[in-house]
């Protein structure tokens, strides 16, 4: 009996802290292994002409069923010592039964996460979280002030040189810590920021806002913030002469300290920065027409040629390989009608960008559906 009650003892453990240490941390992995390879799959539907697919994990359930049960007994017999005996006998039965449901996104729900373009009030504050500027904005901006970025599809996807050279500067002087982003939620006109310094206001209103005025794109902004790129004050004669050119390519005065970021081809009013902002459908679309397909699938009408200048580089801020034989190592891998496409592990720019795609999705994603019900028996 001693043996029986250690083993009813130990069974009455809770196993619920016990699975808490490795489930939540193997259904985060899996999820997001899920949501990488969804995101690649939809970028290589995207080049050959289909439309991309989002499903939602809208709830992950794990039920656990642990049963047990342990009998024992002694039998003696005084006449016959040989019959006397020990017995048990127990059983013990665990089992998991995970829900997991999940959700197209249709209508409305897709207009707003995919199609509308994501504001950049949503957009700019990526960078004070060390997002590199120049590779942010080459993803998310088509113009910025009239600048254009690469687009279209094509051997040659056009952009204008000195948007590149913007954004080469902006990062240079992100990394040197002269240049910075400010976010307000006070009204521009009555606080006399965001353009000259001091001396020139933007109000934010109307077409200039993202998210307000004529579609002023927006998924993503939150009502009433505005957001100001801001050149620090620097001693550095380089850093100065870098500054000077922003100012000249984003057509601000001299004295320009900071200037409010409104959403738009071109600013309303000087002193104000225009980003005409993508959707997450155009920057996956651009991304899909400057990924690696193979030669073939071009010859035979399948898809079009790959981009192949992008800006003053020759490569892609993704770069996704194609190829028969599945990789060896990759960041993410999918296979789409017999053929492999992957991101090198190797490649940490190419991980970088794909992981602001990912980002940046989630910030488009201002609405979600509310799920199935879901009922858990208690007993």
């Amino acid at each position: 009996m001693p043996s029986a009650t250690f083993l009813l003892l130990c069974a009455c453990q809770p196993i619920g802290p016990e699975h808490l240490q490795n489930d939540q941390l193997a259904y985060s992995r899996a999820l997001g292994e899920v949501q990488k390879r969804e995101m690649l799959l939809n970028i290589v539907r995207l080049r050959y002409g289909e439309p991309p697919a989002f499903l939602d994990t809208t709830q992950v359930i794990a039920g656990y069923n642990f049963s047990r049960s342990v009998s024992g007994g002694y039998y003696g017999y005084p006449a016959s010592a040989v019959s006397n005996y020990l017995f048990g006998t127990g059983t013990l039965s665990q089992a998991e039964n995970p829900t997991i449901t999940y959700q197209p996104l249709t209508g409305e729900q897709y207009a707003e996460n995919v199609v509308r373009p994501i504001s950049p009030t949503a957009i700019m504050p990526l960078s004070l979280g060390g997002m590199a500027i120049d590779t942010l904005l080459r993803l998310t901006a088509q113009s910025i002030d009239g600048l254009s970025n690469v687009r279209g599809v094509g051997p040659f996807g056009g952009g204008s040189v000195r948007f590149y050279l913007l954004l080469h500067d902006l990062r240079q002087l992100q990394l040197a810590g002269a240049m910075t982003v400010r976010i307000s939620t006070d009204d521009p006109a009555a606080s006399g920021k965001g353009g000259k310094s001091g001396a020139s206001s933007a109000t934010g209103q109307g077409n200039g806002n993202a998210g307000s005025g004529n579609g002023g794109g927006g998924s993503g902004n939150t009502s009433g913030e505005h957001i100001y790129l801001v050149l620090t004050t620097t001693a550095d004669s380089n850093l100065q002469a870098i500054q000077g050119e922003v100012r000249r390519l984003l057509h601000l005065e001299p004295n320009t300290a900071e200037a409010e970021i409104v959403y738009g081809p071109y600013p309303k009013k000087q002193g104000q920065i225009a980003i005409l902002t993508r959707s997450m459908l155009a920057m996956l679309t651009q991304l899909s027409y400057e990924m690696e397909v193979p030669e073939k699938d071009v010859r035979s009408g399948r898809t079009l040629p790959t981009i192949g200048q992008v800006g003053i580089e020759s490569r892609p801020e993704v770069a996704i390989h194609s190829g028969r034989n599945e990789p060896g190592e990759s960041y993410v891998s999918v296979f789409y009608k017999k053929c492999w496409y992957w991101i090198s592990d190797t490649d940490f720019r190419s991980k970088e960008a794909f992981t602001m795609v990912q980002v940046l999705s989630t910030l488009a994603a201002t609405s979600h559906g509310g799920g199935a019900v879901v009922t858990i028996p208690a007993g």
